[in-house]
């Protein structure tokens, strides 16, 4: 048998290997294995669309591309198409885009042979592209039919001394904007109240049949139960309706979203480094990820995984931006010290070892949380406790 006959005959196997293993996983664990396998799917999605940002930019600026991968190595096909192999691999965890020279200037069509401009419209699409997908994607939960609570929030309770109670907030108002924005249900007060932390907002309240503005600060660092505000809230009535929002008005709320989204992500930062929020961050790696999509599959239907989808890009974007080793930000930032000094590039041989050790330690956080993750669920506990 030739080699390549060989190949093929070992793919066969291994693909046989893998469809019987899957089986027997469905049969013996089913909710696992759907979970798992719409989580892949949203995370593929994800990161080729953040590849192929990477892969459209540098082709554009004529940078070689050896290979545009679906899924991680080891291989299971491959197809030559122009000077780009094109391959389907078996990690089923994202992609990659293989670019000539990211370090090396030397030849020609590296990408490091690039302007700095280029190399940083190259770099940053990626994430880029993560940052306004979630639009569509919030758009698409949103036009979906689906329940949604039509029962505005109602304050139970009023901690003495704190922000609302200093703003005149009493037990029994019912609360109709925060911030200039309308409070429909109980999940956007909270929202609206978490996108103004360190800021006085004005609270609009029904008082028997009496509206009233109220200036409330939300403090970032509250006491341990108190909240940003001191308040307790829960819904006014247990009503829902389906509801499905036309793309006209989706696509203007997704992006509004997304904003939020992002905002909330910030504000959370901020709150943590100065000492506010209750308990750990929830980190959560591809298993924990993958369990929560299972419940949210469960749950609620098409709707809420568009949102997680939305959130997970969201997350993809804003991480590969950050200044770190290994990824988009990391490379930025070595592009960004290179117009510091004046066009002197870092030695090609340094920067290659700065991102490798940034790979060996996002390795060893990958096995840590994945760890967590696999205990949780063997403890019983739901991925969003």
């Amino acid at each position: 048998m030739s080699a390549a006959g060989r190949s093929r005959y070992g793919n066969a196997m291994t693909a046989v290997s893998v469809a019987i293993a899957l089986v027997f996983a469905y049969i013996f664990a089913k909710d696992a294995v759907t979970s798992g396998l719409i989580f892949a799917v949203i995370l593929i999605g994800l990161v080729v669309a953040h590849e192929f940002a990477h892969f459209a930019t540098a082709k554009f600026f004529g940078v070689f591309v050896h290979e545009f991968g679906v899924g991680f190595p080891p291989k299971i096909w491959g197809k030559r198409f122009g000077e780009t192999e094109y391959t389907i691999n078996w990690l089923p965890v994202g992609g990659f885009v293989r670019l000539m020279g990211e370090e090396d200037p030397t030849e020609p069509r590296s990408l490091a042979s690039k302007p700095r401009w280029q190399r940083l419209i190259i770099l940053a699409s990626g994430g880029v592209v993560n940052l306004i997908l979630p639009i569509f994607l919030f758009a698409i939960a949103f036009t979906i039919p689906h329940e949604e609570a039509i029962s505005r929030a109602i304050v139970t309770s009023v901690i003495v001394g704190a922000p609302a109670d200093q703003a005149g907030v009493l037990p029994g108002d019912v609360i109709y904007e925060i911030g200039g924005r309308n409070s429909a249900n109980l999940a956007a007060a909270g929202r609206l109240v978490r996108l103004n932390l360190g800021k006085e907002f004005y609270l609009v309240v029904k008082r028997d049949e009496e509206f009233l503005t109220l200036p409330v600060y939300a403090r970032w660092t509250p006491p341990a139960g108190q909240g940003p505000t001191g308040i307790t809230i829960g819904s006014q009535y247990d009503f829902t309706e389906t509801v499905s929002q036309p793309p006209w008005e989706s696509i203007p709320n997704g992006l509004r979203a997304t904003v939020d989204t992002v905002i909330l992500a910030r504000n959370e930062i901020i709150s943590r480094f100065k000492g506010g929020g209750e308990g750990g961050p929830a980190v959560r790696g591809p298993v924990g990820l993958a369990q929560a999509t299972g419940e949210l599959a469960r749950a609620g239907g098409a709707p809420p995984l568009f949102e997680l989808a939305a959130l997970l890009s969201i997350n993809l974007g804003l991480l590969n931006l950050l200044p770190l080793p290994m990824l988009d930000g990391g490379r930025i930032a070595f592009l960004l010290l290179e117009v510091a000094r004046r066009g002197k590039r870092i030695a090609p041989e340094r920067e290659a070892l700065v991102h490798l050790i940034g790979l060996v330690l996002f390795v060893v956080l990958f096995v840590v949380v994945t760890f967590a993750d696999i205990s949780r669920i063997a403890s019983g506990e739901s991925a969003f406790r």
